[in-house]
């Protein structure tokens, strides 16, 4: 027997992302628990007021450049003074100065291939996922405040349709994704 994995949403598409905000912050204090905020580019302030927390992608930038810092400078230490020691232009086996550029670009190189991977792992974006789309103006010029309806009596629903259009949503639809 197969299970049922749709989620009914009942969204609103806001103008402009004050409006936007405002209609966060209105949903916050009447205790509505929103699914999800989508808008077209960053907006500045959105993240503590949706109670969300710092993202520790840094912290993972950091660890794979340290890992590639290490690699780089590993491999050159080993490679000239225990696998192939040749001295050249009169430099000691060991020179640190010398390993310098190519340990800072595979620091780089470590670092972001490493955050992308992680970035695009967490967010559910890898290679043949399809994610569901509300409405196709959402990436271009309008702000979606979206609520999960599963579950939900018809009263509930009218509430925060009339909720929706309180708040100055040019548009207020359902769809099942």
């Amino acid at each position: 027997m197969a299970t049922d994995s749709h989620t009914n949403v009942l969204f609103g598409l806001y103008n402009d992302e004050e409006d936007l905000m405002r209609a966060i912050e209105s949903a916050n204090e009447s205790g509505l628990d929103i699914m999800d905020v989508y808008t077209p580019f960053p907006v500045h302030g959105l993240d503590p007021i949706m109670g969300l927390k710092e993202s520790r992608l840094h912290i993972a930038g950091f660890i794979y450049g340290a890992l590639g810092t290490c690699t780089a400078f590993g491999v050159m230490t080993w490679v000239f003074t225990r696998n192939w020691p040749i001295i050249f232009g009169g430099k000691p086996y060991f020179s640190v100065p010398a390993f310098m550029p190519i340990t800072f670009e595979l620091t780089v190189l470590f670092a972001c291939v490493g955050m992308v991977i992680t970035f695009y792992t967490i967010c559910g974006m890898g290679p043949g996922v399809t994610n569901p789309i509300l409405d196709e103006r959402i990436t271009d010029d309008k702000f979606c405040l979206a609520f999960k309806t599963n579950g939900l009596p018809n009263g509930e629903i009218d509430n925060l349709k009339s909720f929706l259009s309180s708040t100055q949503a040019a548009e207020v639809h359902t769809k099942m994704i």
